[in-house]
């Protein structure tokens, strides 16, 4: 088959080649191609031309249109706050540090016992429950201060997630402290490693009020305050790899999980016309304090000594090595940044290649 081109038009003409010798199927293919080259060289008529520039131009004002309808959180890239929850240590710390460095204003937040001394944080989550990066040890809350070091303004508010009277109290604050809002980093969360035989009704209670309720709340509430204020926003959400495939003993969490990718969904499909982007990130295998006592737990139900469970699961990350902080806070930096600003609903996997979707 070869193009046979008239002026104006262009349709496929069947020429049989089968009885053609070799060399003259070569010059008749040569002929066309010539006399195609020499059609396209020749000068259009000038209504063709303006087509042509009108076509052109409405195709640039739809993609200025674009643009301009994108997430407005880019628009002034001078002045950008975020909310990030559960950020005193781990993967929460090392996103406030990375956001920090790209420019924001840092809200920090995360749970403590005593409301009036933000400089030393505790935990107040029962035994069996792991926070994420921290088990029930008081530390100090030095995040602030690291942020401030980078030049950045920084503000502290301690809050439970699971409570949306907190939750409406932090996002105020960070308003008031930092000026409007741009992007909330639903961060915070647990852990815990129970058998589904064996976990119990409070089991899976506590866990969807953190992981589930709380990111609720931070989505909802941060959109609220991001719709007021009219200039669209990014909100992300923390999953996990257990989003996309459960793990063993961990069917409550990985369940929790799996909620946080079905509200990144539907928030992202319902905030799109309030130009505000919804995502979440998916961390897998860790180097945090949380996947040290998810080893050891899990090494208890599995008798394996403390280590060898997290061993076996990096055995299975393509790239050889186990996750830290910072690999996940590169990805929300990307999520926080400009160059997603066209991507929404979505759940990235950080884990080095262990889940593949």
């Amino acid at each position: 088959m070869l193009w046979n081109v008239e002026r104006g038009t262009a349709h496929a003409t069947c020429i049989p080649t089968a009885g053609l010798h070799l060399p003259l199927l070569i010059n008749v293919i040569l002929f066309v191609g010539t006399s195609f080259e020499l059609y396209c060289s020749q000068e259009l008529p000038s209504s063709t031309v303006k087509s042509q520039e009108n076509y052109e131009q409405h195709m640039s004002n739809m993609a200025s249109t674009e643009t301009s309808s994108s997430s407005a959180v880019t628009e002034n890239q001078g002045k950008r706050t975020a909310i990030v929850t559960g950020a005193a240590r781990g993967i929460g710390k090392a996103i406030a540090l990375r956001l920090a460095k790209d420019g924001y204003d840092i809200c920090i937040n995360d749970l403590s016992l005593n409301q009036a001394g933000i400089d030393e944080v505790f935990l107040p989550i029962s035994s069996n429950f792991i926070v994420y990066d921290l088990p029930i040890y008081s530390y100090n809350f030095q995040t602030v201060k690291e942020i401030q070091a980078l030049g950045r303004k920084s503000y502290g508010h301690t809050a439970d997630v699971s409570k949306r009277s907190d939750v409406e109290a932090l996002v105020e604050a960070s308003v008031q402290n930092l000026g409007p809002l741009n992007t909330m980093v639903a961060n915070a969360g647990i852990s815990q490693v129970k058998s589904v035989l064996e976990m119990t009704e409070e089991d899976v209670s506590h866990m969807f009020e953190i992981n589930v309720y709380g990111v609720f709340n931070c989505y909802s509430v941060a959109a609220k305050q991001m719709i007021k204020q009219g200039n669209g926003g990014k909100i992300l959400g923390c999953a996990s790899i257990v989003a996309f495939r459960p793990f063993v003993n961990m069917t409550h969490y990985s369940a929790s999980k799996w909620a946080v990718r079905g509200f990144t969904q539907g928030f992202a499909m319902e905030l799109a016309e309030h130009k505000i982007t919804v995502n979440g990130y998916a961390p897998g295998i860790v180097g945090t304090p949380m996947w040290e006592m998810l080893d050891e737990k899990l090494g208890e139900k599995l008798g394996a000594q403390k280590g060898e469970t997290i061993k076996q699961f990096g055995e299975k990350i393509a790239l050889g090595r186990l996750s830290v902080p910072d690999d996940v806070a590169k990805c929300v930096s990307y999520l926080a940044g400009p160059d997603s600003d066209y991507m929404t609903g979505q759940t990235l996997i950080i884990d080095g290649g262990i889940q593949f979707s």
